[in-house]
């Protein structure tokens, strides 16, 4: 359970083996946790706002996997430039 106010860090490795990891935050609004990813390589990053009762392990592995989404959504997409 998250009790912290203060906004908290952590590394967590992708699903693929080559990544390095992405940098987790969490941060206590209240009585919800606003939880970010970043892909360091990339600079992508992505955000949800999950219950605080779930607990580190579960917001971070829905983050990650939101994150994660993102990153073969962006690579199989054509350039918009």
């Amino acid at each position: 359970m998250l009790d912290s106010r203060a906004a908290s860090f952590r590394r967590a490795r992708g699903l693929m083996p080559d990544q390095e990891g992405y940098i987790i935050e969490f941060h206590r609004i209240g009585n919800a946790v606003k939880v970010t990813a970043m892909d360091p390589r990339t600079l992508t990053e992505v955000s949800m706002v999950g219950d605080p009762g779930a607990g580190e392990a579960e917001l971070t592995r829905l983050v990650v996997r939101k994150l994660e989404y993102m990153l073969a959504k962006r690579a199989t997409s054509p350039d918009k430039n």
